[in-house]
């Protein structure tokens, strides 16, 4: 039971003790005060049921104390009793109740009257909430039914003639309600209907069921049919009506063979769009691959190998995502296939962990290949998909290990003739996922948890596509998982032997050239890719420049408190605080000179609205992934110069 209110004003301290001992019960809840004008706040800010006043009080009396509570909307249903030592005479108490008071007690206090005053008054209160509360819901249902878009009505269950019904019945039907009050239910129905929709509330009086629902046909005032559906009840000898105007959907029920032929059309140009989009994207990033490879075989120093190395990266990178869209997309449009070919599966598992070994370094994790002896080298297998499919196992599994290690186990399981069935295991001691959410890691764009993008990145395709190509390649993929623990993944497939592929001889390389020097300048990088900070920080090395890297804007803001810089080069999109968040908080939160502090945002995004969005964030510039060096070195010298002038 919710305590009651009571408030208690007295300007004396011990007469308030004495009456909170004579009335201190368990549901109740007291709130006391000496001063009248603290009361008053007290009786604003909580919902006072009862207020025990005391007459006599030198800054504000009794009475005036009531006439305010009375005055006040939010206190006037307050029940004042005044407790006083005055005289009993009748005018007194003719004022007390003028001023708004129901009843008076007298000292010295009688205990068992006062008990007994304080007791009747709780529970008139406590019935007048409850009429109140009575009233609301009442006039809440009374709201919904008024202005709800739904025919609502009763119905008497004798002669079928509606009793009540809603103001909707003018916008479905365009009928008044006092039009149709009286006349039975039937005579809305079109001539056809009138027979079912009798059976289906006979039905519902006969049977006694609990609700009927069914379709039919209404006849407006203007002659036309609109189909509704009814949701009928019975009760006390009144069956009761929800009609809903179900004419919209019945039209587009109808167009459905038309959507049908559409959807089939549509079929067709998705198809032909995503051979142009796989071309479209693919070829210029195949030739950034195919570059990288030829400068691979040219000429370098250590250095120069690392960049070439890392550009491989960060373009393989890249081909993955589109990769990873145009894949999904095939795969939902029946239009991808696997293709089989003799191929060295040991040389393809030690190409994805050498790819990655540079990643668990980076985060000084163990990455451990172990491939059992007896696993043939020579298989038939679509290499493209293993290494697709080991390359986002692995990636994972990298992304969510902070500790540990993460181990990627090659066995066999069974031997069959020229066949033979191989497990690939990826295990982690990452932060595992939880039992109830294993299942929804395979669907697509999801993650495990909600913020698991904000945290990680990721676009949540990547596991989407190993289960499908699993699937495909006729496969099994399993996954078992603890909090805090890690993760195994397990895929199981069928491979027919083949004879030993040839290997490819590498071939030879040529000399960069550099842009002039901007000795002395002040750059800070803001870029969450690992690649992309190294391919910055040595372009803009080989220009002299003095450098920062940060991986995110959180960071961006602390470095720029404490250092001065001539630019920072944002990338937009990364976890914790992205680069449009960053540029605002930037124009917003810093003071001059720091503020104007230019910034060139280098991002992927290839969409015009978000380069405006950069714009309007607070960049000065946009320059899109991937970009040449000279280009990042003209835009660079624009700005200065323009900082300069100002």
């Amino acid at each position: 039971m919710t305590p009651i209110n009571i408030l208690i004003v007295d300007d004396r301290e011990e007469n308030i003790i004495a009456l909170e001992a004579l009335i201190e019960r368990n549901d109740v809840r007291l709130m006391s005060t000496t001063s009248p004008n603290e009361g008053l706040k007290i009786a604003w800010e909580n919902q006072i049921a009862i207020a025990l006043v005391d007459v006599q009080m030198p800054e504000m009396d009794g009475f005036e104390f009531a006439s305010m509570l009375k005055a006040n909307p939010r206190t006037k249903d307050i029940l004042i009793i005044f407790v006083t030592a005055i005289s009993t005479e009748s005018k007194y108490a003719v004022k007390g109740f003028t001023a708004g008071a129901v009843d008076y007690l007298y000292k010295p206090l009688d205990p068992y009257i006062t008990a007994a005053k304080v007791d009747s008054f709780i529970q008139l209160s406590r019935g007048q909430m409850e009429i109140k509360n009575k009233n609301e819901e009442l006039e809440n249902y009374a709201l919904v039914v008024k202005n709800s878009a739904d025919i609502i009505c009763t119905v008497d269950a004798q002669n079928l003639r509606i009793l009540s019904i809603n103001p909707a019945v003018e916008k479905i039907l365009q009928y008044h309600p006092d039009e149709v009050k009286g006349k039975s239910i039937m005579s809305l129905s079109v001539l056809e209907d009138q027979l079912a929709f009798k059976n289906n509330l006979n039905d519902l009086l006969i049977e006694n069921k609990s609700l009927a629902s069914f379709e039919c046909r209404f006849e407006t005032f203007d002659k036309r049919q609109t189909w509704v559906e009814c949701r009928a009840s019975y009760r006390n000898k009144i069956i009761f009506l929800n009609i809903s105007d179900i004419s919209p959907q019945k039209s587009y029920t109808e167009q459905l063979i038309k959507s049908k032929e559409l959807a089939e059309y549509g079929k067709k140009v998705k198809e032909t769009f995503l051979a142009n989009m796989s071309h479209e994207l693919r070829t210029p990033i195949n030739g950034i691959l195919g570059i990288t490879a030829l400068l691979k075989n040219t000429p370098l120093d250590s250095q120069q190998k690392n960049m070439i190395e890392l550009l491989g990266t960060s373009s393989q990178s890249l081909l993955g995502v589109v990769n990873d869209v145009l894949d999904i997309s095939k795969i939902e449009a029946g239009k991808f296939s696997i293709v089989r070919k003799p191929d060295n599966i040991h040389s393809i598992i030690k190409s994805v962990y050498d790819l990655l070994k540079f990643k668990t370094d980076e985060k000084d994790i163990q990455l451990v290949l172990e491939i059992a002896p007896d696993v043939p080298k020579s298989i038939l297998v679509d290499s493209l998909r293993i290494n697709q499919i080991m390359m986002n196992l692995l990636s994972n599994a990298i992304k969510f290990t902070d500790r540990g290690h993460i181990k990627l186990t090659i066995t066999i399981l069974q031997k069959h003739l020229d066949r033979v069935k191989l497990k690939f295991s990826v295990e982690d001691t990452g932060i595992g996922i939880s039992s109830n959410k294993l299942n929804r890691i395979f669907d697509s764009f999801e993650q495990a948890e909600d913020d698991t993008s904000s945290k990680y990145g990721g676009t949540g395709l990547g596991l989407t596509i190993v289960k499908k190509l699993v699937e495909l390649k006729g496969g099994e993929l399993t996954v078992s998982s603890q909090i805090g623990k890690g993760s195994i993944f397990n895929f199981t497939n069928w491979f027919t032997l083949a004879a030993e592929k040839p290997e490819v001889k590498p071939v030879e390389k040529i000399n960069p050239k550099t842009l002039p020097p901007l000795t002395g300048l002040r750059i800070l990088i803001v870029e969450d890719n690992v690649v992309n900070q190294y391919l910055l920080s040595k372009i803009l090395k080989d220009w002299d420049v003095n450098i920062d890297v940060v991986d995110n804007g959180k960071k961006a803001i602390d470095m720029l408190k404490e250092k001065d810089f001539d630019i920072i080069l944002m990338d937009t999109h990364m976890p914790e605080m992205n680069g449009y968040e960053t540029a605002k908080a930037i124009r917003m939160n810093f003071d001059e000179p720091k503020r104007s502090t230019p910034i060139i945002s280098l991002s992927a995004a290839s969409f015009e609205h978000e380069k405006q969005e950069a714009i309007l964030s607070g960049m000065n510039d946009v320059l899109a992934k991937p970009f040449q060096s000279k280009d990042l070195y003209q835009k660079i010298q624009k700005l200065l110069k323009i900082k300069e002038k100002v």
